[in-house]
């Protein structure tokens, strides 16, 4: 893939997760114009925030005040 991006046979890849991370500094990937590479944050929206988080903070809120701990789903 990274021949092909190279010589332009892609037009561009958009890449979120890697066998290494983070892309050691002189990874190829990272010098090539026509990829986007993020860690992991392709399935960060507001919602996903608001939804996970939230309850992670209700959740650490609960046990500091001794509640029993929920069964996740």
């Amino acid at each position: 893939m990274i021949e092909a991006l190279a010589e332009k046979r892609f037009a561009g890849a958009g890449l979120d997760g890697f066998d290494c991370e983070p892309l050691p500094a002189g990874h190829p990937l990272r010098t090539l114009p026509n990829v986007l590479a993020t860690p992991h944050l392709g399935y960060v929206t507001a919602r996903n925030y608001r939804d996970c988080f939230g309850q992670a903070v209700e959740d650490i809120a609960a046990w500091l005040q001794g509640a029993p701990q929920r069964v996740l789903d």
